[in-house]
């Protein structure tokens, strides 16, 4: 099976993105996992790796695919560690 990572920072763009995002995938085809950076400030690292560069994204198949610029990933960094 597949794998879907969202990430997002849980702000108002964030959690609505998500919802959209985990109602249209196909939970048969991809397992999804959803992080939440400001939660879990470790996975920023690896989020960045992929390629992410803002939240709320999705990483799809290796590909990263940037929705609706929430924040950039400093400004999550920057937050969690405020």
């Amino acid at each position: 099976m597949k794998k879907a990572i969202f990430y997002h920072a849980g702000c108002a763009v964030c959690v609505e993105a998500e919802q959209q995002v985990l109602d249209a995938l196909d939970c048969n085809r991809y397992e999804v996992e959803s992080v939440h950076l400001a939660q879990n400030s470790l996975a920023i690292e690896q989020a960045q790796l992929a390629g992410v560069r803002s939240v709320p994204a999705l990483l799809l198949d290796g590909t990263v695919f940037h929705i609706n610029f929430g924040a950039s990933l400093d400004e999550v960094k920057g937050a969690c560690h405020a």
